[in-house]
């Protein structure tokens, strides 16, 4: 009898344990040691989150929802807006903006809408290890949709950069949805510069608003000098490792799903996440912009945390009435202009004379901080990891006696045999790049 009380009491003390390290777990641990942004990397994170906001607009001109300060964007550098009627199900709707006041080309995605069948087809489209890439792994649909994107609109993101001097960034964003899908773009984009004009791969960017998890750890690090993903507080889908499709399919249980997925993931050892080659992590450079303190009341001055972390990368389910609000890029822009603004006035109060090389230094700094992440990647066995963003990962081994069909990827089947693709550009019939061809040179390199 005096057995089973300890061994209850034990049980009980153990549970009552768990049960309060997760419910007093806030979304500021995530980031608590990662340093503060500076007001020059985070300024562009406000106007692509006005440009995003854009896409639900039908005539920019009389705005319907305009946010806090209106859109700031000039409807005559509207190149194009792509409905779900002209995307067919291939991807979300998008613009392309032609910023000259910031020298930029941007492409921005939509995010999910939820009564859109085929943006569920999109997250469907995916399996555990279904898509290797680029020596990693990445989500099957929204890889595909990206493809789909390039073909629609490479030659006139190549054409605008080279009519406009050959100077201008090119600037891929999104949000939740969307967000993997520039992501992915971007990857593409980077490893086909040549293609889009021969653009540099400093002048690629990618923000990721509320991003969703869309490669392999891998991945995620070596692309963080060109992605960065934007998470405000509590957002849910930067920490929740089941996959998008087991997610959407149980929208309107959320929070029974995040509980069991918080309860599921305490017993999965650390080292066994980062050893699986197939888990998807959120891409790139990581803002977390924190605005609310555990056991306090409202909202705070929002402050934003950069990193790029490589183990402790939003691993953990944060249980909060918040975790699905913070996912909506109306909060994401309205908390990243406050939190602009407040780093303005801080270097405006600390800074008396005029900076020497602050952003020469900063630009080492995130550099150097891109080369420890991926060193550190390398340390910890991470599958497939490499030391710089510009060497290939090593072939995997060849296919065993027991692989069939169904574990070949989907380019694997169409492409069968085929020989890696040469130097020149495959395009169709019409004069346009072929990207389905393209792309099997970074399926072959997986």
């Amino acid at each position: 009898m005096s057995l089973d009380c300890g061994v209850s009491c034990v049980f009980l003390l153990g549970c009552s344990r768990w049960a309060w390290k997760r419910c007093t777990y806030g979304a500021s641990d995530d980031s608590s040691s990662w340093p503060l942004a500076i007001p020059h990397e985070f300024e562009p994170v406000p106007r692509i989150c006005r440009l995003i906001l854009a896409i639900y607009e039908p005539d920019l001109r009389s705005p319907q929802f305009s946010p806090a300060g209106g859109y700031r964007l000039n409807p005559d550098w509207l190149v194009k807006r792509v409905t779900y009627q002209q995307t067919q199900g291939h991807a979300p709707p998008y613009i392309i903006y032609l910023d000259h006041d910031h020298r930029e080309i941007v492409l921005a995605i939509r995010g999910l809408n939820l009564a859109k069948e085929s943006d569920y087809k999109l997250l469907l489209d995916n399996g555990l290890g279904m898509q290797m890439f680029d020596g990693g792994y990445v989500h099957h649909g929204l890889l595909k949709s990206a493809i789909w994107l390039l073909d629609q609109e490479s030659d006139t993101l190549s054409r605008l950069w080279v009519e406009n001097g050959s100077d201008y960034d090119m600037v891929f964003a999104g949000h939740s949805l969307g967000s993997g899908v520039a992501a992915l773009l971007t990857v593409i984009v980077v490893n086909h510069r040549d293609i889009m004009g021969g653009i540099p791969r400093n002048k690629v960017r990618c923000y990721s608003m509320a991003p969703a998890r869309c490669m392999s750890l891998n991945l995620a690090v070596k692309y963080a000098d060109v992605i960065n993903s934007i998470i405000l507080q509590d957002d849910f889908l930067p920490r929740t490792a089941t996959p998008l499709e087991d997610i959407f399919k149980s929208i309107f249980c959320l929070p029974c799903l995040l509980f069991l997925v918080c309860l599921r993931d305490t017993f999965i050892p650390e080292g066994r996440k980062l050893k699986d080659p197939r888990r998807l992590y959120a891409p790139g450079r990581m803002y977390h912009i924190v605005e609310r303190r555990f056991c306090r009341c409202g909202r705070y001055p929002p402050e934003v945390r950069t990193a790029i972390p490589v183990d402790g990368r939003f691993e953990h389910i944060v249980l909060s009435c918040n975790a699905t609000s913070d996912h909506a890029i109306i909060w994401i822009e309205r908390e990243a202009e406050k939190a602009l603004e407040k780093m303005k006035e801080a270097a405006l109060e600390t800074v008396t004379t005029a900076p020497k090389i602050q952003k020469i230094e900063r630009l080492q700094t995130l550099e150097k901080e891109h080369k420890d992440a991926l060193e550190r990647a390398v340390s910890l066995n991470i599958p497939h990891a490499v030391n710089s963003a510009n060497e290939e990962p090593e072939p995997p081994p060849p296919p065993g006696p027991q692989e069939t069909e169904e574990t070949m990827t989907e380019a694997e089947k169409v492409h069968g045999d085929e020989g890696e693709v040469g130097d020149s550009k495959p395009k169709y019939a019409d004069g346009n790049t072929n990207w389905d061809e393209v792309v099997k040179k970074l399926f072959k390199r997986g």
